[in-house]
């Protein structure tokens, strides 16, 4: 059974090289364990979409919530999908532009097409926030 969650954190203090280091981690690990998603960092906090089988996403959260170069996590979303929305991202990375403006067009030009209308949307609020 396929699954997605959607999750924020706060990470205030993370470096631009542990934040790559995040994502080259999760890049590494996540084809074996047939997880993708997309992640997105405001210099703040982290918005992640994780997608794939309920064992192995339950597993992943546990890691997660143990991580210590973040807190306060919490879970916006989670439900069973159909077809995932981000098949060919192991954990893509999506940058947020300094304007709010220029953020929502790159979002609607970089957020993947098959994202449900609701994921779009808290997506979408999570860029505007600072």
């Amino acid at each position: 059974m396929l699954s997605q969650y959607l999750y924020i954190s706060t990470a205030p203090s993370l470096s631009r090289e542990e934040v790559e280091s995040i994502l080259q981690t999760s890049a590494r690990n996540n084809p074996e364990k047939g997880i993708t998603g997309l992640l997105l960092y405001n210099g703040r906090n982290f918005l992640q979409l994780l997608e794939g089988e309920e064992a192995e996403l339950i597993s992943l959260m546990v890691r997660i919530t143990h991580d210590p170069r973040h807190t306060g996590i919490s879970v916006l979303d989670r439900r069973t999908i159909d077809d995932r929305a981000c098949p060919n991202w192991a954990m893509k990375r999506v940058l947020i532009a300094q304007s709010i403006e220029d953020r929502k067009k790159m979002l609607d030009r970089d957020l993947p097409k098959g994202l449900d209308n609701e994921t779009r949307r808290i997506i979408m609020n999570f860029a505007v926030l600072n």
